[in-house]
């Protein structure tokens, strides 16, 4: 057992949760993999598995959880860790502590996009930052934003994916599916969304498609640089995996840009600016292992 206690990890996803043991060095002793059902079925399936973990390597120090929301990430409310308005059925009003407060040990929650953009930046390609910003494209849109490996938020975490973007209904007549505000990034840009206005993933579609996507994309990076500076940003899920894609939000946000921010940091084609994530699928249980020791450092 690690000298300074074993972290519990959870990466909670729309579609999949997973769970990890780790020790406080970050190897991984346990690790489960279980689709993201409703919370009765689900809550009684994660403490199963930390209970037989723990049993197996040791007593929990402290978990760590990045999870899909929108969900309560301030640690003063005392809501926190609780889904609110998330249009998951049967997720709105569950809370983590109440599977997670049996261990005895100190839990830290925080979004499934900063617990990606605190792995990256630790061991990924967020590596010698200063503040980073990790974007995920794939069920949902959503944007983390860490400095120094913190997470930063406001009176909740950012929700980079309804902003909207300028749509040009003659080259894209699709009205959007978010059920909010309909033409936002996330209505426009996530993978439901593409699969609904053409049929299939946009890995199996041309440029002109890919470049609709891009600009959407675009839109967002520019907005990320203008409003945070970051010394870099990444985009990950699973519709950035589309041949082209970057490459495309790279040239759009060049134009978008247009030569207003001048600094090193910004080579001209943006190649080392805009990246695809360099721990792949491992980058939110890797950042939820740190929010875990984040917690112990903090009891």
């Amino acid at each position: 057992m690690s000298e300074k206690g074993l972290i519990g990890a959870v990466e909670a996803g729309g579609t999949k949760f997973v769970l990890a043991l780790a020790t406080h060095e970050g190897e991984i002793l346990a690790r489960t993999r279980m689709p993201t059902n409703t919370p009765t079925e689900t809550w009684p399936a994660m403490q199963a598995f930390f209970e037989e973990a723990s049993a197996q390597h040791g007593p929990i120090a402290a978990f760590g959880v990045a999870s899909f929301g929108p969900i309560d990430i301030d640690p003063t409310s005392s809501a926190y860790g609780t889904f609110t308005t998330t249009p998951k059925p049967g997720w709105s009003g569950a809370r983590f502590h109440d599977v997670l407060s049996g261990f005895g040990a100190p839990i830290k929650v925080d979004t499934d996009v900063n617990g990606a953009a605190i792995g990256e930046w630790m061991a990924g390609a967020g590596q010698g930052c200063r503040t980073l910003a990790y974007t995920t494209i794939g069920t949902g849109v959503g944007t983390g934003v860490v400095r120094d490996g913190q997470s930063l938020m406001g009176i909740s975490h950012f929700e980079s994916g309804h902003i909207q973007p300028p749509r040009d209904p003659s080259r894209d007549p699709f009205p959007g599916i978010c059920p909010y505000h309909s033409d936002c990034l996330e209505g426009l840009a996530c993978g439901p969304a593409i699969e609904k206005r053409w049929g299939t993933s946009l890995d199996k579609l041309g440029a002109e498609e890919v470049g609709i996507v891009a600009d959407y994309i675009a839109h967002l990076a520019s907005t990320l640089v203008l409003l945070h500076m970051p010394d870099r940003l990444i985009f990950g899920g699973g519709v950035m995996k589309a041949p082209g894609l970057v490459e495309a939000v790279r040239k759009a946000t060049v134009g978008q840009l247009n030569g207003y921010v001048q600094h090193p940091r910004l080579d001209a084609e943006l190649e080392s600016y805009i990246v695809t994530p360099g721990l792949g699928d491992d980058a939110g249980i890797t950042g939820a292992i740190e929010l875990g020791r984040q917690a112990l450092a903090a009891r």
